[in-house]
Order: C-alpha cells, then sequence, then structure tokens
C-alpha cells in the first residue's frame, strides 16, 4: 500500500498569508483589517498547516513573520486543535519535533511555547514522540538542541509540572523520571543558558515534589551550593528563588543545611545585581512566616541588619525619585490614577485589616522588600533587634548634610518599619523619637516629608495610648498640626503620604479629635480646593474617616457650613459616568451615617441620584447606547452602599424618600444580580430597609425571602461567604418586623443555617455569629414550626450563641431560645449543658424581661430533672460556668 501523501502547501496560499502576517506585525497597519482577514483564512481547515509551515520551513522569511506564524498558530491550537481532522493533527506534531534544536534561538524559543500549548492538549500519552525527540536532543551533546530542549521542557514544568509524573502505557518509566537525572547534570554545564533552564526546571517542582525530585534531593542541594556564586546574576537569582521556596514549602529539608543557605543568602543580599538581592531578600519574610526556630536566625542579625538597612536606601534608578520631583502644578496623567476597589457592605464581625503601604507607585523592589523584612524580623525578634539597630540609625539621622538625604530618608523608614515589633523597647523613648520626628516634617526633601507622615502614623496607636502622660496631649497636638501642615504640601507625593497618614491617625484618635474639628475641616477643605484627582480620592478617604472616628459630633452647623457646600457642590459637577463619582459615594456613606438625621437636609437629591445611578446602570448592562453610559457595576454597589448609610443615618425618616421611589423593585432587581457584590450590597440594604422602614418591603416580601434564603444554599455559601453573611443578617432582620409572615421560608432557611453551625471550620467568624442571630430570631417568631427540630441543632447553636458579644442581637437569639424551649421543653434535655454555657456566656443581661425568662428556662429544668439530675448535669460544666449560672437563682 502506497504511503499517505504528506500535506504541501500552495505557493499562492503561502505568499498570501506571508503578506498578511507581515501586515499584522507592522506597527503601522490596520489592525482590526487584518484580524478580519486572519479570521477569514482561518475558516480554511489547513490554515495551521501554513502556520506550522512558515514557522517550521520558512527558511527564506523573515524571523519576524516565523515567529508570528508560531504565535498565531499557539492561539488557534488551544481552541481547535481536538476539534481538527487526524492529518492536520499529525502534520502539525510532525513538523514541530525536528525545529526543537532550530539554529536560531527566537525559532527555537517559539516552536517551545507551540509544543508547550499542544502538550497540555494532549498530554505525554497523546504524544508519546516529543518525550521520544527531547530525550533525544538532550543527550544530543549539540547545544542548540539541547537548549531547545530545556526551553521546551521549562515551559511544560511552567504550566503543567504534575504531568510529566505520570505512568504512560509505552514508556517504561515516568518522564519526569528520565529528565531529572540529565537535568542535573546541566547544573554543571558550560552554558550558563542551560544552568538557568536546569534550575527553572527543577524549581517548578519545589512544591509538588515528585519522587524523582525528592530521590534526588542531595544532589540537587549540592547544585545549589555550587551554582551560589554562579557568574550569571540569572542563574543566582534561581538558587535564591529555590532557597525562599525551599524554606516556604519544605523548611525540614532545609533545617540540616541552615546555616550554610542562611550564609549565602546573606551573601547574595549584598549582590551586585538587585534582582538577585531582591530574591535573597525574599528569604527573611519566607523564613519568619513558617515559624522556623528564630534563634538559627539570631546569631546572623548583627550582620543581616545593617545589609537591610543599606538596602533600604533609594536606588538612584528608583521611579519615587522622579515622582517626588512633581508638584500640585503637574496634572496628574492617566496612569496616575491606580485601580481602586470598593468593598462592599458587610455586616458582623470586622475582618478587613488595613494594608500599609508606604509608596503611591506599588512596584516591589528591593527598598520595599527590605523594609518589610526589618518589619517582620521585629515583630520575631522584639526589642532585640535595637542594640544592632538603633546605633545605625542614629548614625545616619545625624547626617545633616543634603548628599546624605537618602540616608536619614532610611533611618526615619526603619523606624517606621519597627513601630510595632519593638514598641516595648521604643515606648520609654516614644516622647524623643517624636520630638526628633516633627522638625522632619518641614524638611527640604519632598521624600523626607513624606517617609515622616507614614512613620508618624505607625506611632498614632501609641500616641493616642500616651494622651494622659505628661506632655502627651501636647505631642499629640503637634502631630495632628504637622500632619495637617503637610497636607497642604505643594508636593503632591507628600499630600498624598499625610492624607493617609491623617486617616490613620484619625482611626486611632476618634473622640480626641472633637476639640480640633474646626481646624481639621478648614485645612481638609483647604486642600480639597487644591488637590488632583488622585489626591483627592485620599481626602475624601480621610474625610470619611473622620466622620466615621467622630460621629454625631459632626453634626453642627458650625461644621457643616465648612465641609457640605464644597462637597454638594462636586457632587453636582460630577457626571453620572464619572468614575471619580465612587470616592465620594463612599465619603457621603461615612458623612450620613455620622451625622444621623443631622443629614436629612442633604438627602433627597443624594437618594434620587443613587437611584437614578442604579437605574441607568441597569439598563446599560442591557443597551450602553440607550443609557449612553457603559455597565460598570461599581456604580451599582457604591450607590446601594450610600443608601444604606442614609437608612442607618435618617433611620424612619428615610420612609418618605422610598415611599415615592421605586426603590423596592431596583432593590429586588439587585438581589438576583450575578456579580455577588452587588448581591452583598443589596441584601445589606435590604436589611438596614427592614429595620427602619420594613412596611414598602411589604408587597414583594415573599420574592425577598425567596432570593435572601437561595444565598445560603451550601454552593452559594462556598462560592461567595459574603453574600450568605448578608442574607443570613438581613432575614432575621426581616424576621423580627413582619413576624408570623417569615413562615413560609423558615425551614428552608434553618435547613441552610444548620449545617453552618455543625461545621464553623474554615468559615468567617461573621458568618457564623449572623447564622447563631437569624436562627434564634427565627425561633422567637415562630416557636412552633422551629422547637419540633430543636434537637438537630440546639448543641451547635448554643456552642455559637457563647461567643457573641452581649448586645441587641444576642438578646433577640435569647428570646428565640427561650420561646423554643417552652414550646418543647423535652426537646432540650439532652442538650441541658450547652443551654446551660450559653445562659453563663452573659456578662450581664440589661433587659429585665429576658433575664426573668432565663431564669424561668432553667428552674423549669431544675424541676424537670430533680436535685439529683440537675447536680449530675452541673458535675460536667466548669465550675466559672456553674458560679456564672447562680446569678439566674438556680
Amino acid at each position: 500500500m502506497a504511503a499517505p501523501a504528506l500535506w504541501q502547501p500552495q505557493e499562492q496560499g503561502l505568499r498570501e498569508i506571508c503578506t498578511l502576517l507581515e501586515a499584522h506585525i507592522s506597527p503601522n497597519s490596520d489592525q482590526a483589517r487584518i484580524w478580519q482577514q486572519l479570521q477569514h483564512y482561518s475558516q480554511f481547515p489547513d490554515f495551521n498547516n501554513y502556520l506550522v509551515f512558515l514557522l517550521a520551513r520558512g527558511e527564506g522569511k523573515s524571523i519576524e513573520v516565523r515567529q508570528a506564524a508560531g504565535l498565531l498558530l499557539k492561539n488557534n491550537l488551544r481552541t481547535t486543535f481536538s476539534s481538527m481532522p487526524s492529518p492536520s493533527q499529525q502534520y502539525i506534531k510532525a513538523e514541530l519535533l525536528p525545529c526543537i534544536g532550530a539554529t536560531n534561538r527566537a525559532i527555537r524559543s517559539t516552536v517551545g511555547t507551540v509544543i508547550s500549548v499542544l502538550f497540555q492538549i494532549v498530554r505525554v500519552a497523546g504524544w508519546i514522540e516529543l518525550f521520544q525527540a527531547l530525550h533525544k536532543c538532550l543527550d544530543s551533546n549539540d547545544l542548540d538542541h539541547m537548549e531547545g530542549a530545556m526551553d521546551a521542557i521549562y515551559k511544560i514544568c511552567e504550566d503543567v509540572p504534575e504531568e510529566l509524573d505520570v505512568d504512560v502505557p509505552g514508556l517504561s518509566e515516568r518522564p519526569i523520571n528520565v529528565f531529572m537525572p540529565r537535568i542535573l547534570q546541566f547544573f554543571q554545564s558550560p552554558h550558563a543558558s542551560l544552568r538557568k533552564l536546569a534550575l527553572g526546571c527543577i524549581n517548578q517542582y519545589i512544591v509538588v515534589m515528585p519522587s524523582a525530585l525528592y530521590m534526588s534531593m542531595d544532589q540537587y542541594l549540592q547544585g545549589l551550593f555550587n551554582l551560589a556564586k554562579d557568574p550569571s546574576s540569572d542563574v543566582r537569582k534561581l538558587v535564591c528563588s529555590a532557597w525562599v521556596q525551599l524554606i516556604e514549602v519544605r523548611p525540614s529539608i532545609l533545617e540540616p543545611h541552615l546555616k550554610n543557605v542562611t550564609e549565602l543568602i546573606l551573601l547574595a543580599n549584598k549582590d551586585s545585581d538587585d534582582e538577585v538581592a531582591l530574591e535573597a531578600c525574599e528569604f527573611w519574610s519566607a523564613y519568619c512566616d513558617v515559624s522556623m526556630p528564630p534563634e538559627g536566625l539570631r546569631e546572623f542579625l548583627p550582620r543581616l541588619i545593617p545589609t537591610l538597612l543599606s538596602n533600604m536606601v533609594y536606588a538612584d534608578d528608583d521611579e519615587s525619585l522622579a515622582d517626588a520631583e512633581e508638584d500640585e502644578s503637574f496634572p496628574d496623567r492617566d496612569q496616575d490614577l491606580k485601580p481602586r476597589f470598593h468593598a462592599s457592605r458587610l455586616h458582623g464581625s470586622e475582618t478587613g485589616e488595613d494594608d500599609d503601604d508606604d509608596d503611591a507607585v506599588n512596584v516591589w523592589n528591593l527598598r520595599k522588600c527590605s523594609a518589610a523584612g526589618l518589619d517582620v524580623l521585629s515583630n520575631v525578634f522584639g526589642d532585640s533587634i535595637l542594640p544592632t539597630l538603633m546605633p545605625l540609625i542614629e548614625q545616619n539621622l545625624a547626617r545633616t548634610d543634603d548628599e546624605s538625604w537618602k540616608e536619614r530618608e532610611t533611618a526615619v523608614l526603619s523606624l517606621g518599619a519597627i513601630a510595632e515589633g519593638c514598641i516595648a523597647g521604643l515606648y520609654p523613648h516614644l516622647p524623643q523619637i517624636v520630638a526628633f520626628l516633627i522638625p522632619l516634617l518641614d524638611d527640604k526633601f519632598p521624600l523626607i516629608r513624606s517617609i515622616t507622615c507614614w512613620t508618624l502614623s505607625r506611632y498614632s496607636k501609641f500616641i493616642v495610648q500616651s494622651l494622659d502622660h505628661p506632655n502627651g496631649r501636647e505631642q499629640f497636638d503637634k502631630i495632628l498640626l504637622g500632619l495637617l501642615r503637610r497636607i497642604l504640601d505643594t508636593n503632591k507625593r507628600v499630600q498624598e503620604a499625610a492624607c493617609s497618614a491623617f486617616a490613620t491617625l484619625e482611626e486611632e484618635a476618634a473622640e480626641e479629635l472633637v476639640p480640633h474639628l474646626e481646624v481639621i475641616l478648614q485645612h481638609l477643605m483647604c486642600a480639597y480646593g487644591k488637590y488632583q484627582r488622585r489626591n483627592l480620592r485620599i481626602l475624601y478617604d480621610a474625610l470619611g474617616t473622620l466622620a466615621d472616628a467622630v460621629g454625631a459630633e459632626l453634626n453642627q452647623a458650625k461644621y457643616l457650613d465648612i465641609f457640605m457646600p464644597p462637597l454638594i457642590t462636586k457632587w453636582q459637577e460630577l457626571q453620572n459616568s464619572d468614575k471619580d463619582l465612587f470616592p465620594l459615594l463612599e465619603c457621603f456613606t461615612s458623612v450620613a451615617q455620622a451625622l444621623g438625621p443631622g443629614f436629612a437636609q442633604f438627602a433627597e437629591p443624594v437618594f434620587q441620584r443613587c437611584i437614578n445611578l442604579i437605574q441607568s446602570q441597569q439598563l446599560a448592562k442591557i443597551d450602553p447606547t440607550a443609557a449612553g453610559a457603559l455597565y460598570d457595576r461599581e456604580f451599582i454597589v457604591c450607590s446601594l452602599d450610600l443608601l444604606s448609610g442614609l437608612a442607618e443615618g435618617l433611620g424612619p425618616g428615610i420612609e418618605s424618600l422610598v415611599a415615592q421611589s421605586n426603590l423596592r423593585d431596583l432593590l429586588l432587581q439587585c438581589c438576583m444580580d450575578e456579580a455577588a457584590d452587588v448581591r452583598q450590597s443589596a441584601l445589606a440594604l435590604l436589611g438596614d430597609l427592614s429595620r427602619v422602614c420594613p412596611i414598602h418591603l411589604h408587597p414583594r416580601l415573599q420574592e425577598f425571602l425567596t432570593v435572601a434564603a437561595k444565598q445560603l444554599s451550601p454552593q452559594c455559601v462556598k462560592e461567595a461567604v459574603s453574600v450568605a453573611n448578608n442574607a443570613c443578617w438581613a432575614i432575621g432582620e426581616l424576621a423580627i418586623k413582619v413576624g408570623k409572615e417569615i413562615e413560609p421560608v423558615v425551614i428552608t432557611v434553618v435547613s441552610c443555617l444548620v449545617p453552618i453551625l455543625k461545621s464553623p471550620e474554615g468559615l468567617n467568624k461573621s458568618l457564623i455569629e449572623n447564622s447563631a442571630i437569624t436562627l434564634g430570631r427565627l425561633s422567637w417568631v415562630c416557636p412552633d414550626i422551629m422547637a419540633p427540630h430543636m434537637d438537630h441543632f440546639m448543641q451547635a447553636w448554643c456552642s455559637a450563641l457563647c461567643v457573641i458579644r452581649d448586645d441587641f442581637e444576642k438578646e433577640d437569639a435569647f428570646h428565640g431560645l427561650c420561646a423554643m424551649v417552652a414550646a418543647n421543653p423535652s426537646g432540650g434535655v439532652g442538650s441541658l449543658a450547652y443551654i446551660c454555657q450559653a445562659c453563663a456566656s452573659w456578662t450581664e443581661i440589661k433587659s429585665e424581661g429576658l433575664h426573668n425568662e432565663v431564669c424561668q428556662i432553667l428552674n423549669g429544668y431544675k424541676q424537670l430533672l430533680g436535685n439529683s439530675g440537675w447536680e449530675q448535669c452541673m458535675a460536667t460544666l466548669e465550675p466559672a460556668v456553674v458560679q456564672r449560672l447562680a446569678r439566674y437563682g438556680v
């Protein structure tokens, strides 16, 4: 039988595709038109054959055209390879293999990329010939072939390392078992490119750790030691990366060699190549994060700390140096406006933590990594690093000449980095530290002014704690006024640092700010008049934080006259599609909550604007042309959150606004949105409206309840725990207000809450607390439905109630507990010890009625069990619990 005819390209087709690819890579061509033509050609069944032919055999064509063919082929294979006719599949595979060792490095690299993508589709079993070809190239001793094979293997390891560690029918060994010894040999290759690729490949296996690597671990570690001083900086960087990964995921492997590794890392931390030094510097945080015994590092601290400090000095090419030259007359560029993320409203325990960040441009570099390393070391070793560190800081601060400003800046950064870890040792000297820092707020170098703002903010908690010390208030006032002065700096970088630092101080100081409110607001509004877009966002945050910190104190005419008119003017200026509305919406949310009923005079236009924003965005989702804007759900999320702020601030005063709007229907639509953050904010608003004007939800109550209950299914909890949290809270709030009308969803909701309470591991604290409270509220309004099922959840529920702080929500839950026990006393007998622990968890029940109910059910059980039965139950409890139960007269 004759061999099947091999595919051959037609000259005409080849020419056309080449012309198209040449245009494709030309910077001046009409890319949209070319893209259409490429789409047209890709309809032909053998289009990909042409592309692989050009990549593999296009000797007369430019390298760029051949690469373009390869990259287009790679993208096509992802989507179409599986549905290609078998002869085309075979042809493409066969053409790629001989090019693994192509003489041109760019072609080899493109072929490696295509092979890696194709391998992900067919795996080893679907392309045994690839495995054989790679093996052959590795053993060829021809540099091009070895490098091409290593490049392809490296790319496979990067994407799907585990796929080389599988048993394959037809192969006697797993591919990685065959490759590993050969790759390790390349550690000793005279060619830096092979040493780099070999290291890169094996480093990909540290996390998955196949037995092939585990069995060769001694050889691998020895190879790393040998390459630690390699002449190639790329190789040295990969050695450091290996040590960092090993300490993170396999610390036990490094433990016997830790001293030698630490020596080498310390050396690499001073490498002349910043990228090597940066990779080495990651080691210190990684070491401390995995809770290795700190003693292993202690002896290195006297050498490590000076290294970190010298690496914290601004490098001459640091982008921040150029940025720092910009004063406020320079207009903001679009790229200066960092993407912002609005956190949707969450009801319950606060879990978010603010991330300190001293730099506006978030490029991770050696300076930042070294400062982070010092921060981590200070948290692990505490004050014991001060004898080494403080003389270096003092030495740098003493250098007052202009040439040494970067060293002075580093000293201030260091003081900020150790603020938390070394506070015990620094606290007695806080007045001297602050007295030293305050003049630096007026330094001639803007980066010293900005870092001083950040460092003072790191001490703000302790500065507020010292208010009652001698001169503590004077010190606080100096910092407050110093930061306000810097908020009005002419340098944009300093404005930003001062605003962020001031927001941190506001959070800590809270009501201590009240005597200074007028001067604070005057400074913030003066800044408002001169800031550009980027820093305006941070200023809104400082104003919102102020409102959160002082609350109703802000509700005085003299203050409102300072800050509300400029905000309202800006509010009216901004278009509905302007993203600068987001921070203003967030700011208004805090202000509305703080002013409470005092916000009523501004409420109507704000409320109406939120409704319009939600409406126009819901239209934009379906028809952007009619809406005159592109859909951006953040407008909806921020508007819903501001409406929640209004509900919280105005209370029942919001009722007339809700009555005259279509908020109810918009809200129901948002509760069903496919985006989790929209549902999260919508359900928060549902709960807030339930509290203040439930009557307006009434016409669609059952729909709201059904939608909220749906968010509690195990799948939804897994996919969007914060949405489930808010849904759970909203159902509880509705239950209190609508009573028996909640009955249709009770069993559905309870069947979802019980698994949450029974397996709380890994779920957030807020969801567990809200589940316990909502279960209690449902029991309070529908005890007859709940009581027959109480033995299914009573123990887990009582355990959850024990850890909830005393407040009105916990009172509601206990009303439910008492109502259910009253309806079915025998159902609680098996869980009596848990009920007792829950009752003992109160510090004090403020409501006399509830206190009497708890006394009643406990005394009821004591009578039901008789003295001996009761004593038996008491014997199972901690003595402290029994003691606390005495207040209920049992």
